[in-house]
C-alpha cells in the first residue's frame, strides 16, 4: 500500500494532512520506499515483526522504540528474541542466524498436529524460519526466509539484500529475487522486476547495475523485465512461488 501511494500519478490531488502514523509488518519494506515516505510525509512508517504463531507481534519500532531504516523495531513486553545457528548455538550481535521468539505471546502448539508443533516448539523457543540478526541496541534486522535463500555453488544468497538494491534503482517499482534451477551452480539467482511509469531499462542494465554493488556470486544472471504488477498474496505480499 505505501509504495502504491507513494507512486500513484493523482496523490497530489488528496489532502492527507490528517496522516500521523502508519504501521507496517508481514513483509519487509525496502529501505528506499522508507526514505521515500519521510521524505514525502514527514514523519516514519513504524515497522514490526511476528508471526501467527507469536500473535501476531514480536517487535515493534514505536513509542520510546525510535524506527531505524532496514530493522523491525525490539521485543515488545513479554518476549525474548535470540538468534542461533543450524545448531542451536545463540550467535553474537551483527550474525545472521535463525530468529527464534519466547514469551507470553507464543502459541502452544498447533491444533492436532503434534508433528509440526514438535518441529516449531523447542525446548520452549518458536523456530520462526527467518534468518535475521540483532544489532549491539537490540533492533532485529530480518535477513530473508530460511527457505528461501539461494545456494549458489555453495555461496548463500539472500534475496533481500538483493531486492534492497534493486528498489534503489530509479527505474524500479517492485522488485523479487528467487532462486532458479541450474545444472552445474544447483541454483542461479533470478531477479524480477516491474517498472515505474514512465521508466525504462533492460535487463543487460540491470545485471550491471547489480554487479556493481555486490559481491560475483551475488548479483542476478537472469533478470526479467514484466510489463504487469509482480503477483500478491490476498495480503499484499509478492507472491514468490508464483514467479520462475
Amino acid at each position: 500500500m505505501y509504495v502504491q501511494m507513494l507512486h500513484h500519478p493523482d496523490r497530489k490531488k488528496f489532502d492527507l494532512s490528517s496522516l500521523r502514523r502508519c504501521l507496517s509488518g508481514g513483509a519487509p519494506i525496502a529501505i528506499e520506499t522508507m526514505q521515500a515516505w519521510k521524505r514525502d510525509f514527514g514523519f516514519d512508517i513504524s515497522e514490526g515483526y511476528g508471526l501467527t504463531e507469536s500473535n501476531p507481534t514480536a517487535t515493534t519500532s514505536i513509542g520510546d522504540v525510535k524506527p531505524k531504516y532496514g530493522s523491525c523495531g525490539k521485543v515488545i513486553w513479554g518476549t525474548e528474541l535470540k538468534i542461533v545457528d543450524d545448531q542451536g548455538r545463540t550467535l553474537p550481535p551483527g550474525s545472521d542466524g535463525e530468529v527464534l521468539i519466547r514469551g507470553v505471546n507464543v502459541m502452544k502448539g498447533y491444533y492436532r498436529n503434534p508433528e509440526a508443533t514438535a518441529a516449531a516448539l523447542k525446548n520452549g523457543w518458536l523456530y520462526t524460519g527467518d534468518i535475521g540478526k540483532l544489532d549491539e541496541e537490540g533492533y532485529l534486522y530480518i535477513v530473508g526466509r530460511k527457505k528461501e535463500m539461494i545456494i549458489r555453488g555453495g555461496y548463500n544468497v539472500y534475496p533481500r539484500e538483493i531486492e534492497e538494491l534493486l528498489y534503489e534503482h530509479p527505474a524500479v517499482q517492485e522488485c523479487a529475487v528467487i532462486g532458479v534451477p541450474h545444472a552445474e551452480l544447483g541454483e542461479e539467482v533470478k531477479a524480477v522486476v516491474y517498472l515505474k511509469a514512465g521508466q525504462h531499462t533492460t535487463p543487460e542494465e540491470i545485471r550491471a547495475y547489480c554487479r556493481e554493488r555486490v559481491a560475483a556470486f551475488k548479483y542476478p544472471r537472469v533478470v526479467e523485465v514484466r510489463v504487469e504488477p509482480l503477483p500478491k498474496t490476498a495480503t499484499g505480499k509478492i507472491l514468490k512461488r508464483a514467479l520462475s
